[in-house]
């Protein structure tokens, strides 16, 4: 499992490691070919050989063995604009390097993705939960709705994307199910509407999977639209092992939002399914001492988080510089932007949040 480092330390491990042909753009398919939607068993020492299935106990994610989980990890960008970001390689550096725990992969709906070919985009999100399970990590499968706001605007072509990814991974112990990335522009009631028609379709193909439920507001408990995490708590999803998805952007969200994860994560199961350091557009400058105060206090209460993103976008959310992916990592060696030289991976709890070098 990685430590709760610092946002700027969140990466350090990759930053050395990945150089020359790491990052290299031909291996894209290689691990769904060998074994495509199979169980295999998990690497030995890996995230998933050490907690096994999971599952929701409390207010809080368990392993197997009852004791509580956190997770840590990378979301991928949209696969429709870095599906060349996720190859071996780099999912090599992900794992083994910089220790994540999970992998985010995010299927927008629109925007030029799902909608536009429902197959593809389903059998690229299958190749790679199957490059990431090799790894024996855990996989968030993101439903990446976000305009329109309200999930109710897509709920046949999700239930179709779930019921499809669940007919091929359903028997896995690694896969985590977020329903719909970040509700916004449309109430509760309906967003949980949309939860409770989903859920048992998720349910039908893989009936004991944790299933993550964004909230209202862009996945901020509502905070963004003038409401609180109350209206969740007095009207929960009905249905059990789900967690509550809580997104927030440092320098865009502070002691407000911080003030909200930490009451609402005492009342209910939350999941940090997406957080970066920068504004809410994933844009400008690092706000590290926010970031900070975040990861301290998600690692004090085992909050499971997921930082934004694993792409070469060059918005400064991004973890590596442009063209880095297109072209494979050769011909320099890399460092993740937000990651201090000092920094070695997610592995030493003592790390803190510093400068960029």
């Amino acid at each position: 499992m990685v430590a709760a480092a610092s946002a700027v330390a969140l990466l350090a491990g990759g930053a050395v490691a990945v150089g020359g042909t790491a990052l290299a753009g031909d291996d894209t398919g290689q691990a769904a070919q060998e074994a495509p939607g199979t169980a295999a068993a998990a690497p030995a020492a890996s995230p998933l050989a050490q907690h096994g299935a999971l599952e929701v106990c409390g207010i809080r994610l368990c392993g197997e063995d009852g004791q509580e989980v956190q997770l840590r990890g990378m979301s991928s960008h949209g696969t429709q604009w870095f599906e060349h970001c996720l190859t071996d390689g780099s999912l090599d550096a992900l794992a083994h390097d910089w220790g994540a725990d999970v992998l985010r992969v995010s299927t927008y709906v629109q925007e030029g993705g799902y909608e536009t070919d429902p197959q593809r985009f389903t059998d690229l999100a299958s190749r790679v939960i199957d490059q990431a399970t090799a790894r024996g990590m855990y996989v968030v499968v993101d439903w990446h709705q976000l305009s329109p706001g309200d999930p109710n605007a897509n709920t046949e072509r999700a239930k179709k994307f779930f019921t499809d990814i669940t007919d091929r991974h359903g028997d896995q112990d690694n896969i985590l199910y977020e329903i719909a990335n970040e509700p916004n522009g449309v109430s509760w009631s309906s967003i949980k509407s949309y939860a409770e028609e989903v859920i048992p379709v998720v349910r039908a193909g893989d009936p004991d999977a944790v299933v993550l439920v964004g909230t209202r507001a862009w996945s901020s408990f509502g905070l963004s639209e003038g409401a609180n995490e109350q209206e969740i708590v007095n009207n929960p999803v009905d249905a059990d092992n789900i967690m509550y998805v809580f997104h927030f952007y440092a320098a865009s969200h502070g002691d407000f939002y911080l003030d909200a994860l930490d009451r609402a994560s005492d009342r209910l199961p939350v999941f940090v399914t997406e957080f970066g350091t920068q504004d809410y557009a994933g844009e400008g400058a690092n706000d590290f001492t926010m970031s900070q105060r975040y990861l301290d206090l998600m690692a004090e209460k085992n909050i499971s988080w997921i930082n934004w993103n694993f792409s070469d976008d060059w918005r400064s959310g991004a973890v590596f510089n442009v063209g880095v992916c297109a072209a494979g990592g050769r011909g320099r060696r890399r460092r993740a932007r937000r990651v201090p030289a000092s920094a070695r991976g997610w592995g030493a709890r003592s790390a803190t949040c510093g400068s960029p070098s």
